[in-house]
């Protein structure tokens, strides 16, 4: 085991922040396991020690009480056992199969649309400010049944708890700030939720109020933690998964053109961004016993920060893992979306997230989306725009060129999926 040196990239420097794949690749190469003090973490870096804290049951998400129980509350990301998958099967209904097409599809439909519709005819975008960072939560809002008119309530939110959860070097402002976004949302969220339980509708928020198992309901605190952690975490890892994807087949203009002309390849290209460019870049564990990983020990109750950006790029993993192709065949495409994916994402084993499905139909009707309103697309500064952040990472801007599609006159645009005439 080793301590940041010299030689064993911070990351928390500014270095690492400009590029961290760079750092990745010596981390995995020479420092597996390090302690980082700043963060009062062990660092692990290799596919295999990733994968292995994501799936060992050795490894749980005790961080988790402080990492993000002071700002969302008690959320299901903090339970084990019993109680974890009797609250995983509360709420897991609805971001699959029958609930997800037949109530939730239409939402991410009419509000993709709505989006695109309002600059498909300019020919030129900023694309995180036009559409990655309204997209989803407008979506999330819409599932909730709540009011859209409070979106800009919605977006302060999430931008100031993932402040928050982001805070890796302590800044007291920062979490300040996320403490009171937490009581502001538990004042706007339970009076709803209370409402929501003595006449439910046909919404998100009213399936979670009304769900039962085994005479097991969530408490409106529960409730209220879990659109919390909804709020954030789909609005801001489909945030940046939106712009990474958009940024990384503008960059590869053939394969741009191969997911245009079969849209089936979307998919592939979401889970190749998710393994060549995460919105994520690392998720915390905690072992609940002394654990020997590559490098070294670490010991029971230690943090663990798991670089995820590294470990999708372990060339002991997939092959050339620094080169984007949607076309490869080490990357399980069958499975990218579910608990047995080989990509880390999205975690791995029980902690799977259980939003992924949600993400993989927002990206695929928003990217078709995008396609039907968008040909010609460049980069409006002529070269990819840089990825920000350290725990979640994309560009902060995409400004593209396009050349609008013909105008129809017999609706506002075409179906997901077909091609402009």
């Amino acid at each position: 085991m080793s301590t940041p040196t010299a030689s064993a990239p911070d990351i928390l420097s500014p270095e690492f922040a400009a590029d961290p794949y760079t750092a990745y690749r010596a981390l995995r190469e020479n420092h597996p396991l390090i302690w980082h003090d700043a963060t009062q973490s062990y660092v692990i870096s290799r596919y295999v020690d990733v994968e292995r804290a994501f799936k060992d049951p050795v490894f749980t998400s005790r961080n988790y009480d402080w990492q993000l129980e002071p700002v969302h509350g008690r959320t299901i990301l903090q339970m084990d056992g019993r109680e974890h998958s009797t609250h995983r099967n509360l709420v897991a209904p609805a971001f699959r199969g029958r609930e997800l097409a037949e109530k939730f599809v239409p939402v991410i439909d009419q509000n993709s649309r709505a989006l695109v519709d309002a600059f498909r005819g300019d020919g030129h975008v900023d694309l995180v400010d036009r559409y990655a960072t309204r997209f989803p939560i407008n979506v999330i809002v819409d599932m909730l049944g709540l009011p859209k008119s409070d979106h800009e309530h919605f977006h302060r939110w999430y931008s100031s708890i993932m402040a928050f959860l982001s805070n890796l070097a302590g800044d007291e402002q920062v979490t300040a700030q996320g403490l009171r976004t937490k009581e502001e949302f538990e004042a706007y969220m339970l009076p709803i939720i209370r409402q929501r339980r003595e006449a439910p509708g046909d919404d998100l928020l009213s399936t979670l109020c009304t769900a039962e198992i085994d005479g097991v309901r969530m408490t409106d605190e529960e409730i209220k933690a879990f659109c919390s952690l909804l709020l954030t975490a789909g609005g801001e890892t489909t945030d940046k998964a939106i712009a990474s994807v958009m940024r990384n087949l503008v960059e590869h203009p053939d394969q741009l053109q191969d997911v245009r002309e079969d849209r089936s390849l979307i998919s592939a290209a979401f889970a190749e961004t998710l393994r060549y460019s995460p919105p994520v870049h690392m998720i915390m564990r905690q072992p609940a016993e002394p654990v020997r990983l590559s490098g070294g020990v670490v010991e029971a109750g230690k943090t663990l920060t798991c670089l995820i950006g590294a470990a999708n790029r372990d060339p002991e993993r997939f092959r050339d893992p620094d080169t984007f192709d949607i076309h490869r065949d080490d990357l399980d495409m069958g499975r990218a979306y579910t608990a047995g994916a080989n990509h880390t994402a999205f975690a791995l084993g029980r902690h799977f997230c259980v939003g992924a499905l949600l993400a993989r139909t927002e990206l695929e009707t928003g990217i078709a989306h995008l396609l039907d309103a968008m040909h010609d697309i460049r980069f409006a500064d002529g070269a990819p725009p840089a990825e920000h952040g350290v725990f979640t990472r994309a560009p902060a801007a995409l400004r593209l060129t396009f050349t609008p599609p013909p105008e129809r006159s017999s609706r506002s645009g075409p179906s997901i999926g077909e091609e402009p005439p």
